[in-house]
């Protein structure tokens, strides 16, 4: 138990990392080492995947998310950037480290336009640049630490096994309820605001991703869990949320239109 103990304070005291937003953030994994997991899960997908091979949908998608990346700032610019279309009837995108972007054909049906698109991949994106993955897998190690610590006192402390089980059953789903949801929720908002900014900064429309969630609403009635149990914030929620940032949003999108910045992306 001393040793746990002893690591728990360690990680808390030596372990940060500082976002792109100048926040300090608990980080126990490299970026090599995210890096490296996520190409090895993106190379895995590829092959039990389908990949789309239509090209109009693909040119499209790639239009959208190469006019977004080459507007970032030089130091993420560089990055192994990848994005696959991928064969599947959900409205769904995701983010993994490294820079590997996948996008759902489905999701082309809801994000009816290339500024609602570009509203889901500078999301994805700022999930990528605020190392979302490895806040989230760092998290899992010390809730899985705290858990030990905690197996370890009701060994101690309580007769029988079955006590000691039901203790832990308790202490794991309040550590996924209480905590890992919550902070993924915070990655949620996070990249809602700053993919605002990226999708802006290319000269994409940030007021459409308003219309973006509104039309994910409508597409998804009574598929959502609670948003207490979910990672994601009910889209109204979200839509106030995204109408907060919407003003610093409006700007960056003149400041890109006055430097020439009007992608010319269509389906």
């Amino acid at each position: 138990m001393k040793k746990i103990v002893i690591y728990l304070a360690c990680t808390l005291l030596v372990a940060c990392a500082t976002t792109p937003s100048g926040d300090k953030r608990l980080i126990l994994v490299s970026p090599g080492q995210m890096s490296q997991m996520g190409a090895t899960a993106f190379s895995q997908m590829k092959t039990s995947q389908k990949i789309s091979n239509n090209a109009r949908k693909n040119n499209y998608v790639q239009c959208v998310t190469w006019a977004i990346i080459n507007a970032l700032p030089v130091e993420h610019r560089d990055r192994q950037w990848e994005v696959v279309v991928f064969e599947d009837n959900s409205a769904n995108a995701f983010a993994l480290p490294g820079g590997k972007i996948g996008v759902h054909t489905g999701l082309l049906n809801v994000a009816a336009t290339p500024s609602q698109l570009a509203a889901v991949i500078g999301h994805e994106i700022a999930h990528v640049l605020w190392r979302h993955g490895a806040q989230r897998m760092s998290a899992q190690m010390l809730a899985q630490a705290g858990l030990q610590v905690a197996d370890i006192v009701s060994q101690q402390r309580m007769e029988g096994s079955a006590g000691r089980q039901t203790l832990m059953t308790a202490l794991g789903l309040g550590a996924q309820v209480g905590v890992m949801l919550p902070f993924s929720r915070d990655h949620e908002k996070e990249a809602d605001r700053f993919g605002l900014h990226f999708m802006a900064g290319a000269g994409f429309d940030p007021t459409e991703s308003v219309k973006l969630w509104q039309n994910m609403d409508r597409a998804s009635k009574g598929k959502r869990p609670p948003e207490f149990l979910s990672t994601h914030p009910e889209p109204a929620n979200r839509i106030a949320k995204l109408q907060k940032f919407m003003g610093k949003a409006i700007s960056i999108e003149k400041e890109a239109k006055a430097k020439g910045l009007n992608p010319q992306c269509s389906l």
